[in-house]
């Protein structure tokens, strides 16, 4: 890039590169927004001035900010600046699910290198042409950006997305009392499991607190929905040792147990006295779990044999094979009702047909958490919170749950359809706000009625220019 054409380029304004232009040529604001690319890039370089790139932002009102450092994207591992897609993404399903106005969302990519190799080989890459930092300067970095979200958008909710296993839960736990904030692969997947459970069991029958759970992944997703799961046994009146001891979490080391070295701290409550165990079959027969839950990214490790096995401990057993995206799948949706024939009680993180098994037809439950951060996020706007915290997670999931009518369970469905999306948004982001209001951590007056209130903010993508 020449000279004359950085010093015309904002901070923060990546130039996107078109194969039928010349490398660094920048797209117009018209054609970024028709391509849905337009977002904000902050590099370690820019340290120092990252109040004045969010300045650059055209919307001055931003009520919700994704923001991700590209290291773990979905299935798809570390992708760098190239991961801005999933900000962009996100803020949309905050408008399609919950009426946030397109104006209100900004997408930020926080640049810090990457360590794929195919991307440092490539001379069109975007990013930083240099692997991760991962000492002070990373840190640096997003505290000024924090700092200055709250200075130049003060309204904002922060949402964290697809940070990597070594920065999303210490970032979470550093930030979250800090300001309105929260990690949508920790929280938001944790009450979008937990509330594919807590309608299950209307299927299987049960308490919560009697569930013994099986987890194939220990990462974000893992840890987010076990730490969901024990609050909310505990809030069901379990104490945290019966809780904690409800579940199990296997990885690629094994079984997760106490006698293993080196366990991060948000895996130590789970860490259980147990002998070993390195195969994830002989896990199931000892320790009998009533659901196991796929999280790890590992396709086709939910075998004929492992649900085969649940089939035998369980009358209706729970597989919820939750990776992203379908090629990562433990299982499919036909494989896990003929295995076992019938009679599992299954949902997934990908899209899957219907499946026809003897004379019943099964429409699989998608555990996306679209039903989840959406509403949560509008929830918190409208009330203007200061804060995100667990019990609106609690409840979020609990409202979903309850929309899931006897017509969806006789299909083996344990989420509303997904044509629903808004209205489930609406009545999660009213209970996130009545939260608020009750906790005192509103910043406006609470309203007479907080879900008209919620339904009047939300924006409706209609023009009379059309009608």
């Amino acid at each position: 890039m020449s000279t004359e054409q950085k010093s015309t380029t904002p901070r923060g304004v990546k130039l996107l590169h078109d194969p039928v232009r010349n490398k660094g040529t920048a797209f117009t604001a018209a054609e970024r927004d028709a391509l849905g690319l337009r977002g904000l890039y902050i590099s370690l370089e820019d340290r120092g001035h990252v109040r004045e790139i969010l300045q650059n932002w055209p919307h001055r009102d931003a009520r919700v900010i994704v923001v991700t450092d590209g290291e773990r994207i979905l299935g798809l591992g570390d992708l760098g600046t190239a991961g801005m897609g999933i900000p962009i993404g996100k803020l949309s399903l905050y408008t399609a699910c919950a009426g946030i106005h397109p104006t209100h969302c900004l997408p930020v990519c926080l640049d810090v290198g990457t360590n794929n190799e195919t991307f440092l080989d490539d001379p069109l890459y975007l990013g930083l042409e240099r692997r991760r930092e991962r000492g002070a300067a990373y840190d640096e970095l997003v505290e000024e950006f924090i700092s200055a979200a709250r200075e130049v958008f003060p309204q904002a909710l922060v949402q964290l997305e697809d940070f990597g296993n070594r920065n999303a839960f210490r970032l979470l736990q550093k930030y979250r009392d800090q300001l309105c904030l929260f990690d949508d692969d920790i929280q938001g997947t944790g009450a979008v499991a937990l509330s594919g459970l807590l309608a299950a069991l209307r299927i299987s029958g049960g308490k919560l607190s009697e569930q013994r759970i099986l987890f194939y992944g220990a990462g974000q997703a893992g840890i987010g929905i076990g730490t969901t799961i024990v609050a909310a046994m505990i809030k069901q009146g379990a104490s945290s040792e019966q809780a904690h001891g409800s579940c199990y979490f296997f990885d690629s080391r094994g079984l997760l147990t106490s006698q293993r070295d080196e366990i991060p701290p948000q895996k130590l409550p789970f860490a259980h006295e147990h002998p070993p165990i390195d195969d994830f079959a002989e896990a199931i027969r000892v320790l009998q779990p009533t659901a196991i839950i796929g999280c790890a990214g590992q396709p086709g490790v939910f075998t004929q044999q492992i649900v085969e096995s649940m089939s035998q401990l369980n009358k209706r057993p729970i597989v919820f094979a939750l990776s992203n995206p379908t090629i990562k799948a433990e299982c499919t949706a036909q494989q896990a009702y003929e295995w076992s024939e019938g009679r599992v009680i299954f949902a997934s993180g990908s899209p899957f047909e219907p499946v026809h098994f003897g004379s019943n037809t099964y429409v699989p439950g998608q555990g996306n958490n679209a039903y989840i951060f959406p509403g949560v996020g509008l929830g918190a706007v409208v009330s203007h919170s200061r804060r995100v915290t667990d019990e609106m997670f609690l409840a979020a999931s609990q409202i979903l749950a309850d929309q899931v009518g006897d017509e969806d369970l006789a299909m083996g469905r344990v989420y509303p359809a997904l044509s629903r999306i808004r209205e489930v948004s609406a009545l999660i982001a009213a209970e996130v706000a009545a939260i608020a209001y009750r906790q005192g951590l509103a910043q406006c007056d609470e309203p007479d009625d907080i879900l008209a209130d919620v339904r009047d903010y939300m924006f409706e993508p209609i023009s009379s220019h059309y009608a």
